[in-house]
């Protein structure tokens, strides 16, 4: 029989601002430790720290922009563009619109704090 998820779990996360983060399919929400599925809305200015994940995310847009740098530079993702960051590369992600962003992340395995690696 299928699973209906009604509700999501909110998190407030804080680094610089706080972001919301509601979490479909994951450790939380459902048990699930091979994929993640989360809706962020993030405030104008936000960042966080860098970080070098075990686990790939697939990134989309849905409002704003979204601003991840890398090693070599950065890139934005317009709403309605997705992006693509592997196991084992440096990251950070930002927002640098007057409207801040909305974005829909999977990832795989499922998101925890231990495997984002996130700089001290």
């Amino acid at each position: 029989m299928p699973t209906l998820i009604a509700n999501p779990t909110r998190i407030e996360a804080v680094t610089n601002k706080t972001i919301l983060i509601d979490e479909y399919i994951g450790r939380l929400q459902s048990g699930h430790q091979q994929v993640s599925i989360a809706y962020l809305q993030c405030p104008a200015g936000w960042i966080e720290p860098g970080q070098t994940p075990t686990f790939e995310e697939f990134t989309l847009v849905m409002k704003g922009t979204l601003r991840i740098a890398h090693k070599g530079g950065y890139i934005d993702v317009q709403a309605g563009q997705s992006i693509i960051t592997h196991p084992g590369e440096w990251v950070q992600y930002s927002t640098t619109d007057a409207e801040g962003a909305d974005y829909v992340a999977v990832c795989l395995p499922a998101f925890s704090m231990d495997e984002a690696h996130r700089d001290l």
